[in-house]
């Protein structure tokens, strides 16, 4: 009777299904129960949940909208201004002092109403500096203490005015701002590649905890077996009362191995809700991802995406030509400021308001005003010397940044083939160790295998397992990775854009 409940319980142990056969890769992989209300998501899904949902997806959308809207107020600067501005009312009462015949002062009060309205119209030329303008302008003034009006204007005036040897800021802004509204868009679209690095970090972080609890679950259901199978021995006298002491002392850390692991995955869950925007209650359950798909790229393929598509690309050559405009507006700002203007037009003033249109008078205006620093005890020559010694240092810097560039895109091109043997090797590793445990748990029943070696077996299953999982994390990472240094799909061959 003992040897049929033996043979009963060995046939259960050997019967036991860890994990179910990939036919993918020809290794072992965890087995998933249907579960009610788990929401069960592969990478690309958590990856595009985050992208679309995500805290980090709407900063990042937000602050491309900003960018944007910065961009369009330079636009602006370059286009026609129509401006209103005036006194209306401007009513006043109060004394003033009033010269006399006699050079003395005296008092009066005033009680009066100082009016007035400009409308003018202002276009900036971009390549001088300068600004043409038309301008009409409509003044009322009111002596209410002697009953008086009196009317002023300007039907119509046109002028420009010109700064000379001063810096030009429409010229330079020219240059930079579109560089940086450019630069933004790139950022926008190398944030949506942090997020899928970062979404896939938390993917394979609830991975790993699913598959330890599921490798825990499943060690305790052996262990469990393998004590019942021993007790049956031991009451047949073919196994010590130590090695049943081992098989316990195995149990109690199997128990407390599933306890840890539940614990972390719950963690790995909410972390993953948490970045991903899910708000639901249900449970998540990750489909093991393959292998990225095998394809192999230079590293001079990548750099040359890089320099097209990154921002930092963008910004090695803004901070160089900001670095030129500072020298630029040192110099203007220290030499000969002055600024021409002229203007020519119609102005009349009238008891009412129709005649202040009627028969208006000719109107010129022409003037210089400068300014020359005569004595400033060396405070020009130092900004001067201090905007180009800074623009030799952006230069420098640059330089550095470009090395440190290609050497990052160098080292992730070699760490990407890397992973992907690496990935290779850690799946047979897998399939080895998974059988040599099949193997090891029939001789332990059979009783050719000591308790010990059915432990290393175990160990070993266990790690390579995991190691597997490590592995296409780090496979997976560095595709991210590839894609964030590059903005470039290699698989799809086109450049990463999202609208």
């Amino acid at each position: 009777m003992k040897r049929i409940k033996f043979t009963a319980l060995a046939l259960m142990l050997l019967a036991g299904r860890a994990y179910a056969q990939d036919p993918a890769r020809g290794t072992s992989q965890p087995t998933q129960e249907t579960i009610v209300d788990t929401l069960r998501l592969t990478l690309p899904q958590v990856v595009s949940m985050a992208r679309e949902q995500s805290i980090a997806a709407k900063q990042a959308v937000t602050l491309k909208e900003n960018r944007y809207w910065l961009f369009r107020t330079y636009q602006s600067n370059y286009k026609p201004q129509l401006v209103l501005d005036g006194r209306l009312p401007a009513y006043s009462k109060t004394y003033q002092e009033i010269l006399q015949p006699n050079g003395t002062i005296d008092f009066q009060p005033v009680r009066n109403n100082n009016s007035s309205l400009n409308l003018s119209l202002e276009q900036s030329i971009a390549q001088t500096g300068g600004k043409i303008f038309g301008t009409t302008l409509l003044q009322r003034f009111d002596d209410f203490d002697r009953k008086n009006t009196l009317y002023n204007g300007v039907p119509y005036a046109v002028g420009y005015s010109q700064p000379l040897f001063m810096f030009n800021t429409l010229k330079w802004d020219r240059r930079i701002e579109p560089l940086k509204y450019n630069e933004s868009r790139q950022e926008f679209i190398e944030s949506m590649e942090q997020i899928a690095i970062r979404a896939s970090a938390y993917f394979f972080d609830l991975l790993l905890a699913q598959v330890n609890l599921q490798i825990s679950e499943t060690n305790f259901n052996n262990t469990t077996n393998i004590l019942r199978i021993a007790n049956e021995k031991h009451e047949l006298g073919k196994v010590s009362r130590n090695e049943i002491l081992q098989l316990q002392l195995e149990l109690l850390k199997s128990r407390k191995s599933v306890a840890s692991a539940k614990r972390d995955m719950e963690i790995a869950i909410l972390n993953l809700k948490a970045y991903v925007g899910l708000k639901g209650d249900e449970k998540v359950s990750l489909d093991l991802p393959g292998g990225a798909n095998h394809f192999s790229v230079s590293a001079d393929r990548v750099l040359a995406e890089a320099f097209a598509n990154r921002s930092d690309a963008i910004a090695f050559e803004r901070k160089i030509i900001e670095a030129k405009r500072d020298v630029a507006k040192a110099r203007g700002d220290n030499s000969l400021n002055a600024t021409l203007t002229a203007r020519l037009g119609f102005s009349n003033s009238a008891l009412n308001l129709p005649g202040v249109y009627k028969s208006p008078k000719d109107q010129q205006l022409i003037q210089l005003v400068f300014d020359i620093p005569i004595l400033d005890w060396g405070r020009s020559r130092s900004r001067l010397k201090t905007a180009e010694a800074n623009q030799k240092f952006v230069q420098y810097a640059v330089e550095q940044d470009q090395q440190v560039f290609r050497q990052e895109i160098f080292t992730q091109v070699t760490l990407f083939d890397m992973m992907q043997d690496q990935l290779t090797l850690t799946a047979q590793a897998d399939s080895i160790a998974s059988e040599k445990y099949q193997i090891a748990k029939e001789r332990y029943v059979l009783g050719h295998l000591s308790i010990t070696d059915l432990s290393i077996a175990f160990q070993e299953k266990d790690q390579a397992k995991r190691d597997y999982i490590y592995a296409l994390r780090d496979l997976w990472g560095a595709y991210y990775q590839l894609r964030y240094l590059s903005l470039y799909d290699f698989e799809k061959n086109e450049k990463i854009i999202y609208k």
